[in-house]
């Protein structure tokens, strides 16, 4: 389904917003418009859903999250409760790691997303470190698991949406109990009461519609831990879980079959970001000439470094920009490639997996010289 720009309406409430782009609708899975990619900040009502079994609904005033397992003093908080507590704030990326699945080449079984499984929002929340305290986890536990009110079949058993994190990172003050996005409480498509955001991670690890955390002292085996969500070779041998997010970058301009006017600056600007927690190193831009009938001689060579804005803080998104004049009439692919703080760089494919994780290949855009 298109998703078409529409006005709010109203005194002083004339800015865009986009409906998400459905890609199931039962359960409801939809992606960010490519136009709401360009917001510093991606509206709530543009922002991706990834939905396994259905959205259940909880009246705040009848939320409860249960704490418990492995730990010395169990107990159950409700919504007031939480709000009442310290909370912090932070822009975080949050993608699907499942994002790009629908580029690879045989394409991977799960759902066919393009690049636009992802957004960026201002969160604020309660470290959930600060419950875990509370719980007194005991010194055994080596993993939390959180558990979601979301369930459905799964294998003939009805299995509720679970995912756990090591101790560590579940204890990172950055990791947060989620009341609000971009300043409003939550929506329920992305997780209302509450949810996880674990920032750095694929989205598969911030549970939503959070009813419970529970400490154990062996790793988890969970359906959505240890049978879905893993890298996977083309003979389904297992090559590891789905963690950090990998480097990428997107062109948001121009867009896709934009005619640009020869010999004139023609600004390319993007989104670049990676789960390592650290400023990117850099992006960079190449266009590539594209008739078949041109001798490679005359192709444009080399990348050349895009303008990087100042990152809103370690979790979020970099924009970035780069200025160029295309000398020749006809068609050029437009890439860009960013390098994050561990040297790690977009390939100029994704490595190839079972089930279609991690996609960052090289940004790219076709446009035309005219």
């Amino acid at each position: 389904m298109t998703a078409w720009p529409v006005s709010r309406g109203g005194p002083g409430r004339g800015a865009t917003v986009w409906a998400p782009e459905t890609v199931t609708a039962d359960p409801y899975n939809a992606q960010t418009p490519s136009a709401a990619l360009a917001e510093p900040v991606t509206p709530v009502g543009a922002f991706f859903v990834r939905d396994h079994f259905g959205i259940p609904r909880t009246a705040p005033g009848r939320w409860r999250l249960r704490i418990g397992g492995a730990a010395a003093a169990p107990f159950a908080i409700g919504y007031e409760e939480l709000l009442a507590m310290d909370h912090r704030e932070l822009d975080v990326v949050v993608e699907c790691a499942g994002n790009g699945r629908g580029l690879m080449t045989p394409r991977p079984p799960g759902l066919p997303w393009s690049q636009q499984a992802v957004g960026c929002a201002h969160f604020a929340g309660v470290p959930f470190r600060a419950l875990a305290g509370r719980a007194l986890i005991r010194p055994a536990a080596v993993e939390i698991v959180f558990t979601g009110a979301d369930s459905g079949p799964v294998g003939g058993r009805r299995t509720a949406f679970e995912r756990s994190l090591p101790l560590a990172v579940a204890l990172h003050p950055d990791t947060l109990l989620v009341t609000r996005m971009n300043g409003e409480p939550l929506a329920p498509e992305h997780g209302a009461p509450v949810r996880l955001v674990v920032p750095g991670r694929y989205a598969v690890a911030d549970v939503k519609w959070l009813v419970g955390a529970r400490a154990v002292t062996r790793p988890f085996t969970g359906v959505f831990q240890a049978r879905e969500y893993l890298y996977e070779a083309s003979r389904g041998t297992p090559e590891g879980p789905v963690t950090s997010v990998r480097v990428k970058s997107l062109i948001t301009e121009p867009e896709p079959d934009t005619a640009v006017r020869r010999g004139h600056e023609t600004l390319v600007r993007g989104r670049a970001w990676s789960g390592d927690g650290e400023p990117l190193r850099n992006v960079e831009v190449r266009a590539e000439y594209e008739d078949e009938y041109e001798d490679d001689r005359h192709r444009e060579r080399g990348w050349h470094a895009a303008l990087l804005e100042p990152p809103a803080g370690p979790y979020g998104w970099t924009g970035w920009s780069y200025r160029w004049t295309p000398q020749r009439p006809g068609p050029y692919r437009l890439l860009s490639r960013a390098t994050d703080g561990h040297g790690e760089t977009q390939p100029s494919r994704a490595p190839w997996n079972a089930r279609g994780y991690g996609c960052n290949p090289v940004g790219s855009v076709d446009v035309v010289a005219v």
